[in-house]
């Protein structure tokens, strides 16, 4: 694999002027993908936000914690099993719905930020947010990818195996990451890939 180093500012100008330049549809939908605690994932977004509004694009932070599944769902079998932080934690259903399925060329535009609560494990009762012709969603969190979430372009922030054993704060949670390596690949999906082992260097994959 070759990576590009590359500043975190440098970084993100060029995901900015790529996000910027997609008019397929009428709103695009962003993920940014990568382990919680982590990568990075939420500050990239943030990142985002205000270059790309000065481009004019409308821009709403749509973090996936937003839209974790209740407490009783999530810890079913454990606050500290892997497989349910895999496949179980994630409202996917929600996701699609209030958030990527408004975004389509067909559909409302009217975008709800946020579920679910984890810290109160209750509904937010958030209003709507409408987001114009033009606008993006930027959407982070982790396993993004191989659950047929309809984004239009996403960034997979690469920890190493190693990167990843000593910068995960929740050990308990390391199969859940590595599974999702072994069974979806995420780099091999992504739009962009950079790998964030220190984050002050990070580095693009260049196939």
């Amino acid at each position: 694999m070759r990576y590009r180093p590359i500043t975190p500012a440098a970084l993100t100008a060029e995901l900015t002027e790529r996000i910027a330049a997609l008019t397929h549809r009428r709103r695009i939908a962003v993920g940014i993908d990568g382990a919680d605690g982590a990568t990075g994932t939420a500050e990239l977004a943030d990142a985002l936000v205000d270059p790309l509004r000065l481009l004019g694009r409308a821009t709403l932070r749509v973090p996936a914690g937003g839209f974790l599944r209740p407490a009783s769902l999530r810890f079913e079998h454990g606050k500290q099993n892997p497989d349910a932080r895999y496949t179980e934690w994630l409202d996917l259903g929600g996701l699609r719905r209030e958030v990527l399925d408004p975004l389509a060329d067909d559909g409302s535009g009217q975008v709800l930020p946020a579920l679910w609560d984890p810290q109160r494990d209750r509904a937010t009762r958030l209003p709507r947010v409408p987001v114009p012709d033009g606008g993006v969603v930027l959407v982070d969190g982790e396993f993004l990818l191989g659950a047929g979430l309809a984004f239009d372009f996403v960034v997979h922030l690469w920890l190493s195996p190693a990167a990843l054993r000593r910068r995960v704060p929740e050990e308990w949670a390391l199969p859940a990451y590595e599974r999702y390596e072994t069974e979806v690949d995420p780099s091999a999906l992504a739009d962009v890939v950079v790998r964030v082992d220190d984050p002050r260097h990070p580095a693009v994959y260049e196939p």
